[in-house]
C-alpha cells in the first residue's frame, strides 16, 4: 500500500508555457507528450503510404503509382511504422508513465532523455527528407545485400536510410540506459523489483533488449556506410563477401525488435485488465518472468527467418525448436490475460475493448508464426502474403491495438480529460473490422501463390477479388483513425476535466496524483508497501498524522536546457555533411568540420552545464530531496 502525506502546497511551480519551453524542456512527461505526438504524426504519414500501396494493387494490371515509387513506399512504410511509430510510441508511455509508476520525481538522467528524443526527431526528419530530394529509400526496410551496395543502388537512397537510422538509434539506445537505471535505482521505498506494475517490468526487459539488440544493427548500418562512401567490401559479394552476413546481422538485432515492440503492449494490457476485470492480474509472477523469458530466448530465434538461404539442417532444426519454445512464454501470458477476466466483475469500456481486441488478434498472430516455426512450412509460405498477414497479425493487431488501450486508459493522465467513451467504441469497431478485412485475406492471397513486394500483378492470376477486399479494408482502418483524431479533438475542446485523481479506480501509483500531473510529480515521495497500492488502501489505511505545509519551490527539479537540441542538431548534420561529401566532396567537407566542432562544443557545455537550479531551501519532511 501506498502511504500518502496529507500535505498542503504552499506555492506549486508551473509549468514553462510557449514554443520555447517544449524546445528546451528536461521534464519526462513533456518528452513523453512530444515522442507520442511525433509517433502520431509519423503514424499518419506511414498511413499514407500503406494507402497508396493498397491503391496499387486493388486491382490487377494498375497503374496508380510507378514500380520505383511502389518500392520507395514499402520500404519507408515498413521502416517507418517499425522505427518511427511503434517504438516512439512505446517511448512515449515510458516516458510519461515510468516515474509516476514507480513514485520517483523524473527519469534518471532528464537530460539524456531529451537527447535521446531530439535524436529520434532528427533521424527521422533526416530520413523522410529523401522524398525532397527524389532519393526515398527503395530497397525494402531490411536493406537486403547486395541490393543496397553502390553497384546496385547507384542514388543517395541507401544513404538517407543508414544515416537516419544510425541517428535514430543512437537515441534509442541512451533511452535504453536511462530507463535501466531510472528503474533500478529511483523506486519510491518499499517498491520492490516483485512490487512493482508489469508495464514497469516489461520496460525494464524492453530496455535490456535495446541495449543488446540495437549495437548489432548499429555495427551492420556501420559496415554498410564503410561500404557506400569508402569503397570497403563487407557486403561486396564480387571481391568475397559473406553473402548471407547482412541477414544474420541484421535479424539478430531484427527478432528482438519484434519483442521491443510487443511487448510494451504486453505491459499495458498487463495494467489494463485487472483495472476492468476488478481483481488482481492472475499470476503477477510469472507473466513477469514469462516476459524476461521472452525476451532471453528472442536472441536465439533470428534464423527462422532464414530458412530457405541453406544453413543446412541442423542449423534449421536447431532453430525450428528455439521458435517452437518461444511460443511457451507467450501462451503462458495469455492464458494468465484470461485467466485475470475468469470471474471478474467486467466493464466493457473502451481501454478494455482494446486490451481484449489485443489479445484475440494477438493470439491469431502468434498462431501463424508457430506455423512458420516448421521449416517445410516456412519454406512454402516464404516471401508470400501470408508472411505479411502474420507479422500484421502480430504489430498491427498486437501493438497498435495495445498502445491504443493504453492510449485511451492514461488519456486522463496525460492532458487531464477523459475521451469520449461512445466515439472511443465505434473506433474500436470500425478498426477492429478493417483490420480483419485489411489481413485476414492475405493469407489466403499468400497460400494462393502471391508473393511479396510485388507492385502489379495480371488479371489471370484470380487474386482480384481478395486484393480488392484487402484495399478496402485499408481505407477502412484509415476511417478509424480519422474518428480517433476527431475524439482526441473533441475531448480536448468540450469535455470537462476530470474530478478524481483515480477515474478508472485502478490499483497503480500514478492515480494518487492529479490528472495532469504536477511538475514534480509527488510532494512527498510515497511510501509502498504492497503490489496494489491503491486497492490496499482502503483496507489498511495507515497514513501518517497530517504533516506540514509543503513549500514546492524547494522541490528542485532539474533545469531546462536548450544543449540536448544542439547536440542533437550538431549530429544529424554530420550526417548530412557525410551525404553532401558524397556528392560535393569540399562544401560537405566543410558542413562536416563544422558540426563536428559544434558537436564537440556542445557536448563540452552539456557535461558541464548545472542539473538543477541552485538550492534557496529545505522542503518538508525531506520532500526537496529526490528521495
Amino acid at each position: 500500500m501506498a502511504t500518502t502525506a496529507r500535505v498542503g502546497i504552499l506555492q506549486r511551480p508551473l509549468a514553462p508555457t510557449g514554443v520555447w519551453s517544449w524546445i528546451t524542456t528536461v521534464d519526462h512527461k513533456r518528452i513523453g507528450i512530444l515522442y507520442g505526438v511525433t509517433a502520431l504524426i509519423m503514424f499518419l504519414i506511414g498511413g499514407l503510404e500503406a494507402l497508396a500501396i493498397r491503391a496499387q494493387l486493388a486491382t490487377s494490371d494498375a497503374n496508380v503509382i510507378s514500380a520505383e515509387t511502389f518500392n520507395a513506399l514499402f520500404t519507408m512504410h515498413g521502416t517507418t511504422m517499425v522505427f518511427m511509430v511503434v517504438m516512439p510510441a512505446g517511448a512515449a508511455f515510458f516516458n510519461f508513465l515510468i516515474p509516476l509508476m514507480i513514485g520517483a520525481r523524473d527519469v534518471a538522467f532528464p537530460r539524456l532523455n531529451a537527447f535521446s528524443y531530439w535524436l529520434f526527431l532528427f533521424g527521422t526528419v533526416l530520413m523522410n527528407v529523401s522524398f525532397l530530394a527524389g532519393a526515398a529509400p527503395d530497397s525494402g526496410w531490411f536493406g537486403y545485400a547486395p541490393l543496397t551496395a553502390n553497384t546496385f543502388t547507384p542514388s543517395a537512397s541507401v544513404d538517407y536510410w543508414v544515416l537516419g537510422l544510425q541517428v535514430l538509434g543512437l537515441g534509442t539506445l541512451i533511452a535504453g540506459f536511462n530507463f535501466v537505471v531510472t528503474i533500478l535505482n529511483l523506486r519510491a521505498p518499499g517498491m520492490t523489483l516483485m512490487r512493482m506494475p508489469v508495464f514497469v517490468w516489461m520496460t525494464l526487459i524492453i530496455s535490456f533488449l535495446i541495449i543488446f539488440a540495437f549495437p548489432v544493427l548499429t555495427i551492420a548500418l556501420t559496415l554498410l556506410m564503410f561500404d557506400r562512401f569508402f569503397g570497403t567490401n563487407f557486403f561486396a559479394m564480387a571481391a568475397g563477401a559473406d553473402p548471407l552476413l547482412w541477414q544474420h546481422f541484421f535479424w539478430i538485432f531484427g527478432h528482438p525488435e519484434v519483442y521491443i515492440l510487443i511487448l510494451p503492449a504486453m505491459g499495458i494490457v498487463s495494467d489494463v485488465l485487472p483495472t476492468f476485470a476488478r481483481k488482481p492480474l492472475f499470476g503477477y509472477a510469472t507473466v513477469v518472468f514469462a516476459g524476461a523469458a521472452i525476451a532471453f530466448l528472442g536472441f536465439g530465434v533470428w534464423a527462422h527467418h532464414m530458412f530457405t538461404v541453406g544453413l543446412g539442417a541442423w542449423a534449421t532444426g536447431a532453430f525450428a525448436v528455439a521458435t517452437m519454445t518461444i511460443a511457451v512464454p507467450t501462451g503462458v501470458k495469455i492464458f494468465n490475460w484470461m485467466a485475470t477476466l475468469y470471474g471478474g466483475s467486467l466493464r466493457f469500456q473502451t481501454p478494455m475493448l482494446f486490451a481484449l481486441g489485443f489479445i484475440l488478434m494477438f493470439m491469431l498472430g502468434g498462431l501463424s508464426g508457430v506455423m512458420h516455426a516448421s521449416v517445410p512450412v516456412d519454406t512454402q509460405q516464404q516471401d508470400s502474403y501470408f508472411v505479411v498477414a502474420h507479422f500484421h497479425y502480430v504489430l498491427f493487431g498486437g501493438s497498435v491495438f495495445g498502445l491504443m488501450a493504453g492510449i485511451y486508459y492514461w488519456f486522463p493522465k496525460f492532458t487531464g480529460r477523459m475521451l469520449r467513451e461512445g466515439i472511443g467504441k465505434v473506433h474500436f469497431w470500425i478498426m477492429l473490422i478493417g483490420f480483419n478485412l485489411t489481413f485476414m485475406p492475405m493469407h489466403v492471397l499468400g497460400v494462393l501463390g502471391m508473393p511479396r513486394r510485388i507492385y502489379t500483378y495480371s488479371a489471370d492470376q484470380g487474386w482480384d477479388l481478395l486484393n480488392g477486399i484487402v484495399s478496402a479494408g485499408a481505407f477502412i482502418i484509415a476511417i478509424s483513425l480519422l474518428v480517433f483524431l476527431y475524439n482526441v479533438w473533441t475531448s480536448l475542446r468540450n469535455n470537462p476535466r476530470v474530478t478524481t485523481t483515480n477515474p478508472w479506480g485502478a490499483s497503480t501509483l500514478e492515480w494518487s496524483i492529479p490528472n495532469p500531473p504536477p511538475v514534480y510529480n509527488f510532494a512527498v515521495v510515497p511510501t509502498v508497501r504492497s503490489l496494489h497500492p491503491l486497492w490496499d488502501e482502503d483496507a489498511n489505511p495507515i497514513d501518517p498524522p497530517a504533516l506540514p505545509p509543503v513549500d514546492a519551490r524547494a522541490i528542485h527539479m532539474p533545469s531546462p536546457s536548450y544543449w540536448p537540441v544542439v547536440l542533437a542538431g550538431a549530429i544529424t548534420l554530420l550526417a548530412a555533411g557525410l551525404l553532401i561529401w558524397k556528392q560535393a566532396s569540399l562544401p560537405g567537407l566543410v558542413i562536416m568540420m563544422a558540426s563536428g566542432v559544434l558537436m564537440l562544443y556542445s557536448l563540452f557545455r552539456f557535461a558541464v552545464e548545472p542539473a538543477t537550479e541552485p538550492v534557496h531551501g529545505h522542503g518538508a519532511h525531506g520532500a526537496a530531496a529526490h528521495h
